[in-house]
Order: structure tokens, then C-alpha cells, then sequence
């Protein structure tokens, strides 16, 4: 194992941020895909004559106004929710990292297109736009998806185009460019690999984000739709039974506040191991 692996090897397990959330993380991971397996009930599955059950040894989060169990409902539907966060950020990751070193190393007018649009994308609000590109393409788990990473585009590119300008002026970088390196070659070998940490730190944080909006869609009825189960839609059917039952409502919510706070401490975690100056 190379020293740079090692020492942040002996960072990360003394960051108790980072542990914490590495866990709760594993914690949603294993319950997305073992969970189904382990459901009690399906989730589809209709008990109208014991609608509202209070939770029990039965139904350990109690039931919904379709009498379907809850507990069952909330395993199956985190592989959809954790699968929107992962995969939308993903498409965000990959996109936004190429068009801001395209932007970030070439200058002139590529980064004056690039940085336009990025900049018109940023100025919609992300459940806003979301919605609005949910309209054109319709609701459904990949529209979704695409919906989240093009929300998320302007996050990275804005963030690589920086860190590239800061990157590219640096002695070794100019050294190589002076020897007849081509740029894609300067690009990947020497300014990407030194631009990784603060990606990997706001990859973590946008999944977080990610969980967040879909659970919104699927609340409005434009994300997962029923009788499919996501975070959002078990939400969204608990909403107006609220006052008088409100435990369909509160086991989806905290899986939502569960999940976000274990990317956050991942991504404060991250932080805080990779950037020199916190340490």
C-alpha cells in the first residue's frame, strides 16, 4: 500500500464524521438490496381490515390507509430513492467534470458557452427545473433521473472549471504544456488527478441533495409512481392522514433525514481527511 493510501487510512478512522457516516450509508446500502428479501410482507400487499394498524410485533412500522405494511414499503422503496441519488449525481459527475475542464483549460469562448448555460441552469431553483424538465419528459424512475443530473450539472462544472484555472497554472503543469504535451494528456495525467478531492467531497454532498429532491418529486406525484414505493411517495400517501395517524409518515420521513445525514457526515468527513489546510 502506497504512504498517500496509508496516511489517509490513519485519517479516516480517526474522523468520527466520517465513520458515522460510512455507516449509515452501509446501513441503507444493505437495506436497499438484502431488505426486499428480509420484508416481512410485500409491498404492494392490501390489508384493508387492518388499515392504521398501530406499529406492533406484527407490523413494526405500523400500517397505511391501504393497510399495506410500512416497514416492508420503506426496505423496498430505498433501493429506488438511493438508486435516483447515485446514478443522477453519477450522470452530473461525468458530464459536469468534462465541461468544466473543457472550459477551465481552453478559455475563450468554450468557457464563455459553457459557463452561459451552466450559469442559466444555476439560476432555476433545483425542484423548480426539475419539475419543468418532469413536464417535457413525464414522471417515471429514469426521468427522474435525468431530470436530478441535469439539476445537478452546474454544481461540477462550475466546481472543475475553478479548480482547473487554479490547477493550470501550476509550475509542473506549464512545464509539461512547454514540452509539447498534448492537452488531453495534461488534462487527465496532471490536473485531473489533483482536482479529485474537493469533486469526491461534493459528490457526497450532492447524493444528499439528490435523496432530497426526489423525495419532493415523488411527494408532488412526479417522481416513482405508485404502487412502485419510493421515500417520497409513502410520504406524499401519508400526508393527509397526518394528525390523526401519523406514524406512516414519520418512518419514511426519518429514513429521508437518516439517509441525507449519512452522506453529509460522509462528505464533511471526506473533507476534512482530504483538504490539507483543516488539518
Amino acid at each position: 500500500m502506497s504512504p498517500e493510501l496509508l496516511r489517509f487510512r490513519y485519517r479516516a478512522v480517526r474522523s468520527p464524521q466520517l465513520i458515522a457516516g460510512f455507516l449509515l450509508i452501509l446501513f441503507f446500502v444493505l437495506a436497499a438490496f438484502i431488505g426486499p428479501a428480509l420484508a416481512p410482507y410485500a409491498a404492494t400487499r392490501q390489508q384493508i381490515s387492518k388499515r392504521y394498524a398501530f406499529p406492533s410485533g406484527e407490523f413494526l412500522m405500523g400500517t397505511d390507509n391501504f393497510g399495506r405494511d410500512i416497514f416492508s414499503r420503506i426496505l423496498h422503496g430505498a433501493m429506488a430513492s438511493l438508486q435516483v441519488g447515485i446514478m443522477s449525481v453519477a450522470i452530473s459527475l461525468v458530464i459536469g467534470v468534462l465541461l468544466g475542464l473543457l472550459a477551465g483549460y481552453l478559455g475563450g469562448w468554450p468557457d464563455t458557452i459553457v459557463m452561459g448555460v451552466m450559469d442559466v441552469l444555476f439560476a432555476f431553483p433545483a425542484v423548480l427545473l426539475a419539475i419543468a424538465i418532469l413536464a417535457v419528459f413525464g414522471a417515471g424512475l429514469s426521468n427522474v433521473i435525468l431530470a436530478i443530473g441535469i439539476v445537478n450539472l452546474p454544481v461540477f462544472a462550475r466546481l472543475t472549471r475553478g479548480s482547473t484555472l487554479a490547477a493550470k497554472g501550476l509550475l509542473y503543469v506549464e512545464a509539461s504544456r512547454s514540452l509539447g504535451v498534448s492537452p488531453l494528456r495534461v488534462t487527465l495525467r496532471h490536473i485531473l488527478p489533483n482536482i479529485l478531492a474537493p469533486l469526491i467531497v461534493q459528490t457526497s454532498l450532492t447524493v444528499a441533495a439528490a435523496i432530497l429532491t426526489e423525495a419532493a418529486l415523488s411527494y408532488l406525484g412526479l417522481g416513482v409512481q405508485e404502487p412502485s414505493p419510493s421515500w417520497g411517495n409513502i410520504l406524499s400517501a401519508a400526508y393527509g392522514f397526518m394528525q390523526n395517524n401519523p406514524w406512516p409518515s414519520v418512518f419514511p420521513g426519518l429514513a429521508i433525514g437518516l439517509a441525507v445525514l449519512g452522506f453529509n457526515l460522509l462528505g464533511d468527513g471526506l473533507r476534512d481527511v482530504l483538504d490539507p489546510t483543516t488539518r
